[in-house]
């Protein structure tokens, strides 16, 4: 009962869920618990996001709610983890000594001993950048409900330095994991039953474990087939894929292994190649549809989805109609749709004037979300009749007498749920859509299944 508990909130991309899961792992290694329970944690972490305006503003909101706990508790400490703490940390510590531990993506390491420093009444802040850091060693520890699926971090860090993105600022450089600890990761998941994993980077695409030589000993598709073919029971996904460096080699793996999911997620961001260029995004709006026919060609049925970031600095109305124009041509199944958002830090922010009005913003991604409405239906329109294996996720949220699913290009199905359970492959034959959801009848499907 006098064990010290943490209590853990993650904001932010898939990555982050990865890294909270890494960080209960080193506190469960010191003898701390961890609780759901605010009022019950001795020390509370928010694990932050800065990609986004919005997303840091949340957190300074919770960060208020924690100030209400301190002060009925005065010893529980207060920490910022994660790519918020390693942008804004002279902000975090100065802001009315509400913060007691600020610790950066590549320091979770150093907790249990930022802990004690803050304890002994320091403000405690490690916000290091690593080039080798990658928390291979480390088993994380599943904290979610779902015991179906898993995230699995490959590789750290981002070369790329998109003009908008704060990510190679606040994570470092790439840096690939090896693959044996990877390997041994998805055994233990296999081991207890999980049954999807999905495997993380903010650039999976560039992985390239050298094994300390300067010769390539693996690249991403190698390590994704030999992944495939070790745990044939395991559905494999990817996330997420850099339009520069998809390869026709890759595709073919994906297309010769049934295990590994008919979906790629490939963030577009525009349709114009001067707009492109300006983003630093490395490929041009001609460079991206060959990659989309390439995935079409090798991959048919492919589930397609993107990123889209509208009202970029200097973006005209030409440079909106190409984005439109790109996205009914690639025929997303679904996107990711944002207003630009000026990331202090990054180069567009220090080199590029923010210089489209927000009413034009709001205008034109109306209109891309309408477009992607559009596209959504006609996609979830010729699922009609079709029957898909079902990855049965769990029960759903408008009744306890159906569960719900994805199929293998990540399209989420409702069904009777039958004797069915969680981890079941089910087929699923579509009889009606919904604008966020495939509704189905389950066929001939025995349970439990490794053909995918």
């Amino acid at each position: 009962m006098n064990k010290r508990r943490l209590y853990i909130e993650t904001y932010g991309c898939q990555m982050n869920v990865s890294d909270s899961e890494v960080v209960v792992s080193i506190m469960q290694e010191k003898d701390i618990g961890i609780t759901s329970c605010i009022d019950q944690a001795d020390i509370i972490l928010i694990n932050t996001c800065s990609i986004r305006e919005n997303a840091e503003q949340r957190v300074w909101g919770r960060l208020d709610v924690f100030r209400q706990v301190k002060k009925k508790r005065p010893d529980v400490l207060v920490g910022v983890i994660g790519c918020m703490a390693e942008r804004l940390k002279e902000r975090l510590l100065e802001k009315e000594k509400l913060v007691d531990i600020v610790v950066g993506p590549d320091a979770y390491r150093e907790l249990p001993a930022l802990m004690e420093e803050a304890e002994a009444g320091q403000q405690a802040i490690n916000v290091l950048l690593s080039r080798e850091e990658t928390y291979a060693d480390i088993n994380p520890v599943r904290t979610g409900k779902n015991r179906v699926s898993a995230f699995v971090s490959i590789m750290r860090g981002c070369n790329n330095f998109c003009a908008y993105c704060v990510v190679p600022y606040t994570r470092g450089r790439e840096r690939s994991r090896d693959p044996e600890s990877i390997l041994g990761e998805i055994n233990e998941l296999d081991e207890k039953g999980y049954r999807e994993v999905t495997l993380l980077g903010q650039n999976v695409n560039s992985y390239l474990w050298k094994n300390g030589t300067k010769e390539a000993v693996i690249s991403f598709a190698d390590l994704l087939e030999k992944t495939a073919l070790r745990f044939p029971g395991i559905r494999l996904r990817f996330s997420t894929s850099h339009p520069r460096d998809i390869s026709d080699e890759l595709l073919h793996v994906m297309a010769r292994n049934s295990n590994i999911c008919k979906h790629i997620h490939l963030p577009a961001q525009s349709g114009s190649s001067r707009i492109l260029k300006l983003m630093n995004r490395g490929y041009s709006r001609e460079k991206y549809l060959e990659r989309i026919e390439a995935i079409r060609t090798i991959i048919p049925g492919c589930a397609l989805s993107t990123d889209i970031i509208t009202g970029f600095c200097s973006e005209t109305e030409d440079d909106h109609q190409q984005t439109l124009s790109l996205m009914e041509e690639a025929g997303y199944d679904f996107a990711y749709m944002f207003k630009y958002s000026e990331r202090p830090g990054t180069f567009a922010a220090s080199k590029l004037k923010d210089d489209v009005p927000e009413d034009v913003k709001t205008k034109r991604l109306n209109e891309i979300i309408t477009l992607q409405g559009s596209s959504s239906a006609v996609s979830k329109k010729a699922d009609m009749g079709k029957t898909f294996e079902v990855l049965v996720e769990g029960t759903s949220k408008k009744s306890n007498k159906e569960l719900y699913g994805r199929t293998s290009g990540n399209k989420v199905v409702v069904f009777p749920s039958g004797h069915f359970k969680p981890g079941d492959y089910v087929n699923v034959r579509i009889t009606r859509v919904t604008p966020a959801t495939l509704i189905g009848v389950t066929e001939n499907t025995t349970g439990a299944s490794n053909n995918h």
